[in-house]
């Protein structure tokens, strides 16, 4: 009797990850990685369901930072414990905001700007921006990251910065945003450092990076069906309409 294939079976081989960025080898960029020393430090937190091994882009930010932290959970009860350091003043750190306001919206030509609690820009935009410290970015979807935001109180002393970026996500049709102004975590980690340190080194650099991991995706992607986003399912809408 002979042997099932794997397309037979319907399995593939395991696919073994990078102990560093923890993505798939064929995805893996880390020798081209070389930590920036940064002024503005970076904390990202992770929704624990967000982990998408291929195209997720958390840790592969931190991984470009020597100062970035990237935590996995739910909820911490402060800013210092989610970093890990004391952090004597939140409100000079910033978090960007998922809310309604939009760059387009409020009459201003920057690419990041600093609200208010009601959405309204802020005074002093330049004297804000200049003073920040730290910068607080959500990993996952549009839902997962509002809960990370309504899970974290802290997050209510923290200015909150919205981004207006000139172009889409270079995610493209590989992962969809629900907003235009909707980017990966590496491109809107490297849209704000670069801004807010005057260094487009910065953004020159992560945004490279974010199209190489892409470009081995799409190459690998026809190889090894492991890679490819599973399908949601699919609701059953005559047993729902037969309840």
């Amino acid at each position: 009797m002979s042997k099932q294939t794997e397309a037979d079976t319907g399995t593939a081989e395991a696919i073994p990850d990078c102990p560093r960025c923890l993505k798939p080898l064929p995805l893996c960029i880390c020798d081209s990685i070389t930590p920036i020393e940064s002024r503005v430090s970076l904390l990202i937190l992770q929704h624990p369901q967000e982990q998408d091994r291929a195209l997720g882009t958390a840790r592969l930010t931190a991984l470009h930072f020597a100062n970035a932290v990237l935590k996995i959970g739910l909820s911490w009860p402060s800013l210092s414990k989610a970093l890990g350091r004391p952090v004597h003043d939140p409100s000079r750190w910033a978090v960007l905001y998922l809310g309604s306001a939009k760059v387009a919206d409020l009459g201003t030509d920057r690419d990041i700007v600093a609200i208010n609690r009601k959405g309204e820009i802020e005074d002093n935009q330049r004297a804000i921006l200049k003073d920040i410290e730290g910068i607080v970015l959500l990993d996952g979807t549009w839902s997962q990251a509002k809960a990370l935001w309504w899970r974290n109180a802290w997050m209510l002393k923290c200015q909150r910065v919205i981004l207006g970026p000139p172009r889409p996500s270079r995610y493209g049709q590989l992962r969809r945003e629900p907003r235009r102004d909707g980017l990966s975590t590496i491109e809107a980690a490297a849209m704000l450092l670069a801004g807010l340190e005057k260094r487009p080194d910065i953004e020159a650099t992560l945004n490279g990076s974010f199209e190489r991991m892409l470009a081995q995706y799409r190459k690998a992607q026809s190889t090894m069906p492991q890679l490819a986003p599973k399908p949601k399912p699919k609701r059953d809408y005559r047993r729902r309409k037969r309840a």
